[in-house]
């Protein structure tokens, strides 16, 4: 495989997750959505054996995200970061587990990165209305694995 190839692939795939991220849906669709740039990067991370300026991309992909929807700066980078960084560690694992594995993992950065976003706005002071269906999304992100993977999967074939 040649080294421009997992690039383009990442330059597809956050242009896919910044437009599905962005698409208006109702506010409680929108509490219990998954963290798909999460869900997408972690793909990409272990189907390619990236491991010089993930990241460096993770802070890029959530700065991003932070001025795209108008939050916090920095916060979504640094609970990127934080998952990714779980990801990393574990990425042996979660390359030859079975998809229910896989889902206990994405399961687990997911709510790392629920808590930091938590973490920042329970720190920050600015309102925050705090709901409840937010704690979904750490499960509808596990839930959403399987069809992540596998879209993906036929997306780079």
């Amino acid at each position: 495989m040649r080294t421009q190839r997992p690039y383009i692939f990442f330059a597809k795939i956050t242009l896919l997750t910044l437009i599905i991220s962005v698409f208006p849906l109702p506010e409680i669709v929108l509490n219990i959505a998954p963290f798909w740039v999460l869900l997408f990067f972690t793909y990409w991370l272990t189907c390619f054996t990236i491991t010089q300026g993930r990241f460096f991309i993770a802070l890029a992909l959530g700065v991003l995200i932070d001025v795209l929807h108008g939050d916090i700066l920095g916060q979504n980078a640094l609970a990127l970061i934080l998952s990714i960084a779980f990801i990393a560690k574990i990425r042996q694992s979660f390359s030859v587990s079975n998809i229910t594995t896989q889902q206990i993992y994405i399961l687990s950065a997911s709510g790392i990165y629920l808590g930091v976003l938590l973490l920042v706005h329970g720190l920050s002071t600015q309102s925050f209305d705090f709901n409840y269906y937010l704690l979904f999304a750490p499960l509808t992100s596990a839930l959403f694995w399987p069809l992540v993977k596998l879209a993906l999967s036929k997306c780079k074939h």
